[in-house]
């Protein structure tokens, strides 16, 4: 994700965008809850990259349409990139400056070739999605954004959004992230005296291994005369000073902040390792507290009211297990999903509105092996549950009951029972490494993987008539 505080690099801006462009956040399906490709413990450091939660995708007007490029007997046309352009710009970070009509049109059609070759190449290995995968991440998404199925229908034929097509984009979307995770990730070697060298010689080791920052982002249009400028700063100012005198934070950000991409979670990018954060947000908040904002911050977006939420240090890391319980009522075509979220509902009302035992209700109606035990699912690390899960599960305080949530499972309730941080091993510091290392080198890894996958490709480009 390109970040609004950080100058794009042009091409992976777009790339980042193009992916972005469908609604849900999913990794490879699994025949469990527990996600058994992660990692034993990941120290808050994120795993696969995400695919977005906005929920408008609008069209563009039609205009006489021609092929442009023709991608393994495939093709792409002019309108193709005409929407795919107007998407881009109606969902760019704010702050952030795409390149000129013309390059961007470039660099889009550019990412739709490599979409067409990956997806051509994810056929020929035998990779695929399941219809009842799609229905659930759709399930999903209109969950996420507090919809129905068919009401999310409704917004998508106002937004002139054909429902099928809709559906068969999304599920190429799933296929290019599962094939790009795959085959990328499997490039990338990481020895173990490349995590000895990062451990004795890194920032990233001797400091912070991560840091939790929230931020409000003023910004700054990119020909904004001195005035303009100089109005800006004194807002920011303003606001700084609110944060630091006490002001709700939170509150702050959603009234002045421009970046969409943190704005309703108060600001916060969650812990990330400092190598995944620009240098001057790291220097900020370098000789902070936990709690206290930093001076302002100027960047190439604008300028940034940083807070330092939590710090996680080297000497002293640890990291967050939760002990949770659920009851699952799983997919079955006899049974719609929203039915099973009605049904969840009515057992949570009378967990909490009238006194019913969590444990004896998952005995009684959780389709999961966990409901002998009343649910319980145990201490659990970050990154061992599927990520609308593991959301829902963040989100709670101890005792608290979740609404239902839709998974590629079925439909959820979930309470949280306790959480506990716990220190770092030496082998969970060198895992944490590992995951830090393996993140810097995705994007040059993928660009090298896309290259040689294009070149084997048949591509034809086509002038327009």
């Amino acid at each position: 994700m390109t970040h609004p505080f950080r100058k794009p690099r042009l091409r992976p801006l777009v790339q980042g965008l193009c992916l972005s462009l469908l609604l849900t956040s999913l990794t490879p399906a699994q025949a469990q809850l527990r996600n058994p490709d992660a990692p034993s413990v990941v120290p808050r450091i994120p795993g696969a990259r995400q695919l977005s939660t906005d929920l408008k995708l609008p069209g563009k007007p039609t205009t006489a349409d021609y092929i442009v490029a023709v991608v393994d007997q495939e093709p792409i046309t002019h309108i193709d990139v005409d929407k795919r352009v107007a998407r881009i710009q109606e969902t760019a970070p704010a702050g952030s400056r795409l390149p000129p009509p013309d390059e961007l049109r470039r660099q889009v059609l550019d990412a739709l070739i490599d979409e067409k070759v990956q997806i051509s190449h994810a056929r020929s290995v035998g990779l695929s999605v399941s219809d009842a995968e799609v229905d659930a991440a759709i399930e999903n998404i209109a969950s996420q954004n507090k919809l129905s199925l068919r009401e999310m229908q409704r917004r998508m034929e106002a937004d002139g959004l054909d429902y099928p097509r809709y559906r068969a984009s999304l599920r190429e979307q799933i296929v290019l992230q599962r094939l790009r995770d795959r085959e990328v990730n499997a490039r990338i070697q990481i020895s173990d005296s490349d995590i000895d060298a990062f451990l004795a010689t890194d920032p990233a080791a001797q400091t912070e291994v991560a840091l939790n920052l929230a931020h409000i982002l003023i910004p700054v249009p990119e020909q904004a005369t001195p005035a303009q400028i100089e109005a800006l700063q004194t807002k920011a100012r303003q606001v700084q000073e609110q944060a630091r005198s006490g002001g709700n934070f939170n509150q702050l950000v959603r009234t002045h902040s421009a970046d969409t991409n943190t704005k309703e979670r108060g600001g916060a990018f969650g812990m990330m390792p400092i190598s995944r954060l620009p240098d001057l947000f790291v220097s900020a908040a370098r000789d902070l507290q936990v709690g206290e904002v930093a001076p302002l911050v100027r960047s190439n977006a604008g300028f940034h009211i940083v807070k330092l939420i939590e710090r996680e240090n080297s000497a002293e890391a640890t990291y967050t297990q939760q002990r949770s319980r659920h009851i699952l009522l799983r997919s079955n075509p006899k049974e719609s999903t929203q039915a099973q979220v009605a049904r969840l509902a009515e057992i949570r009302k009378e967990i909490v509105s009238e006194g019913a035992s969590f444990a004896q209700m998952a005995r009684q109606h959780s389709q999961d092996g966990s409901a002998a035990n009343g649910g319980d699912l145990g201490w659990a690390s970050p990154g061992q549950f599927v990520p609308e899960f593991e959301r829902a599960l963040m989100a709670l305080q101890a005792g608290e009951i979740s609404q239902p949530i839709v998974s590629r499972f079925g439909v959820h309730l979930i309470q949280l029972i306790e959480r506990r941080e716990v220190k770092l091993t030496d082998a969970q510091k060198r895992e944490a490494a590992r995951s830090v290392l393996r993140e810097r080198r995705f994007e040059s890894t993928y660009e090298d993987w896309a290259r040689e996958l294009r070149a084997a490709a048949w591509v034809e480009m086509r002038d327009a008539p």
